[in-house]
């Protein structure tokens, strides 16, 4: 595995197994003892340019996990390219801890710390990706369905960051999906293009339609997330009027195999891209599934990134 982990590109299909794999292994471990104690006095730090619950959390629980600890650095702390350059930031930051946890907007911000820093850099959210929540997502499939090949997957909404590492995750391990946005809100061309280039290899299925009900239909999951991104404050309501065909809702869920289930990174907001009537109904116990399992994924992720040989 490469030194970094920054967007779903640096990961091959037997990589993502290998870590799915250890996710599963470690789950059951730390459920009979604490700590595990793999990586016992190592460090990360923690720069976030966004807020953040799970993201936050689960990292330095992660880190706790494996006999480490964290030290979280906000906006205040860091400044990443405005108090300090972030080559400088990436080089002091390698003589103190182990590895550099990032949630940024620019991807070039996590390019240019993996590019200039000795330790691994993990990309914990930039505007392009979120590879470690799609970590989880594979694992809460995973769990759910019993195989990743062969399943369904629809997106609805936007063609965000997490979209992005989506269809490059679904193109390498063998899972058909189905992404629904509206015109003008598709991924980049670049991203379907090296999803697509996946798909061939690993026999995937991946379309793009403006066609929510066609993309949810017989699908085994149904993934939505906001549709507003932090940084898009000001087009809120203006993508408000857009997405509302794209909401994930009863009559959406009810075109889904009947055993569908839900998927959202969360935060959630009801009544926008989702109704609050499926977030809260049965189907969506899979929603905080992936929220627990950021930890198990992260934890695996971490545990490989700091114990492997250099």
């Amino acid at each position: 595995m490469n030194k970094d982990l920054t967007s779903i590109n640096d990961l091959t299909k037997e990589e993502i197994l290998g870590l799915l794999k250890k996710s599963v292994e470690l789950k059951q471990t730390v459920k009979q003892q604490r700590r595990l104690d793999l990586a016992p006095g190592t460090m990360g730090a923690l720069i976030f340019e966004k807020p953040s619950l799970r993201t936050r959390v689960t990292f330095e629980r992660a880190m706790r996990d494996l006999g480490g600890s964290a030290i979280y650095l906000g906006p205040a702390d860091v400044g990443l390219g405005k108090r300090e350059t972030v080559p400088d930031i990436a080089r002091n930051l390698s003589r103190w801890v182990d590895c550099i946890i990032a949630r940024v907007f620019e991807h070039s911000k996590i390019t240019e710390l993996a590019e200039n820093a000795s330790v691994p850099v993990v990309n914990a959210l930039c505007n392009n990706e979120h590879p470690c929540q799609i970590l989880a997502d594979l694992l809460t499939v995973l769990e759910h369905r019993g195989s990743l090949e062969g399943a369904t997957i629809c997106w609805t909404g936007d063609g965000n960051n997490v979209c992005n590492s989506l269809m490059l995750a679904c193109g390498l391990v063998g899972i058909n999906l189905r992404v629904a946005t509206p015109k003008g809100f598709e991924p980049p061309q670049a991203v379907t293009n090296r999803a697509l280039e996946y798909a061939r290899k690993s026999g995937a299925s991946i379309t793009l339609t403006n066609d929510a009900r066609a993309a949810a239909r017989d699908a085994d999951f149904i993934y939505t997330d906001v549709w507003a991104s932090m940084g898009q404050e000001d087009e809120a309501e203006h993508r408000r009027q857009i997405f509302r065909p794209y909401q994930l809702n009863r009559e959406l869920m009810a075109v889904a195999r009947p055993d569908a289930r839900v998927l959202h990174c969360l935060p959630a907001h009801r009544g926008e891209e989702i109704s609050a009537e499926v977030l809260d109904g049965p189907q969506s116990a899979t929603v905080l599934d992936q929220a627990e399992n950021r930890l198990h994924a992260q934890r695996a992720l971490l545990a490989v990134l700091l114990t492997r040989k250099k």
